[in-house]
């Protein structure tokens, strides 16, 4: 079987972000120590919204979702690039590199989305705050984040089967440290015009259409809070927000610049930098920006790391 003139039993050849033994070394010491603590961190987060009956509302339901996605995409692509620091032959088999595109972009494309579904949930508790326990239901619930999840995995499915009938010629090099689509379709040898068209389509889709879902969004939500009379209510209902807009500006503003450029203008030098931040420095700050000035969560992480001090003191007693 072939896909373009590329035999499925081929590999891809990653060229990663620094030839320098050194270097690598340096860089598999970093990276090794974010990618622990992106693990720890959203599993921590995940512990505590289970283990506490007050963080069992429609906010944390999705925000358990959204650690659960961060850990699985940074694990699709940080052990391969681990690996490869310390390998002499940086390579990837094809159908390897296939189904990690394949995952990345799913998962990728489910967080843009759940981050909307994320924006239309403060949209209703603060500004329908008397409709919101009985709209905001569990079984609603379930079916949006199914629905993202479904979204994420069909947008990933036409981009995957695109890639793999496109010409490569042969070609096996890739300039990335992981099978990023844009850097695996530079590798075709023929037109790419329809291929921009793909990427544009899936862009609005899936990143432009949520995106401007969440500015609508919040210029409801804006509006309500200052329609509050009093300061400390206005705060109050703002903090609930504050985590949600960084998260947002970070996955959304990094996710544009890369994606939605014309293929003209791709570096890649760019096309990695932008790959680090959103595969592996935001997943690595997601939990730390949702407990940095949340108490709920601070209370509850307390709770959950006590309670782990505690069951290790009896075991070795």
């Amino acid at each position: 079987m072939r896909s373009g003139n590329l035999s499925w039993n081929m590999e891809f050849v990653l060229l990663g972000l620094t030839s320098n033994p050194v270097t690598q070394k340096v860089l598999f010491a970093l990276f090794l120590g974010m990618y622990l603590v992106t693990l720890a961190g959203n599993i921590l987060i995940m512990l505590a919204i289970r283990g506490d009956p007050h963080l069992h509302t429609p906010m944390y339901y999705f925000l358990s979702h959204l650690s659960f996605l961060d850990m699985c995409y940074t694990t699709t692509i940080i052990p391969q690039m681990l690996s490869n620091f310390l390998a002499q032959h940086k390579t990837i088999s094809f159908v390897g590199c296939m189904a990690q595109m394949y995952i990345s972009l799913s998962l990728g494309g489910i967080e843009f989305i759940l981050l909307a579904v994320m924006a239309y949930d403060r949209y209703m508790a603060i500004c329908h705050p008397l409709y919101y326990n009985v709209l905001m239901n569990q079984r609603l619930c379930m079916q949006m984040a199914v629905g993202c999840w479904l979204c994420g995995f069909m947008n990933a499915l036409l981009q995957t089967v695109f890639t793999l009938h496109l010409p490569f010629c042969g070609r096996k090099t890739i300039n990335h440290f992981g099978c990023e689509v844009l850097a695996v379709q530079q590798l075709a040898c023929s037109s790419t015009f329809v291929g921009d068209a793909v990427m544009l389509g899936a862009g609005v889709l899936i990143l432009l259409t949520p995106f401007f879902l969440v500015l609508v969004s919040y210029v409801y939500i804006v509006t309500t809070i200052f329609q509050i009379r009093t300061a400390e209510g206005r705060r109050k209902a703002f903090s609930t927000c504050t985590a949600h807009l960084v998260v947002v500006t970070l996955c959304y503003g990094t996710a544009i610049f890369a994606y939605l450029r014309p293929r003209s203008h791709y570096s890649p030098k760019q096309g990695k930098t932008a790959s680090l931040f959103y595969c592996i420095v935001t997943p690595m700050l997601n939990p730390m920006i949702y407990s940095l000035r949340n108490q709920e969560v601070k209370g509850a992480l307390v709770k959950v790391v006590g309670l782990k001090g505690k069951r290790r003191t009896l075991i070795y007693s």
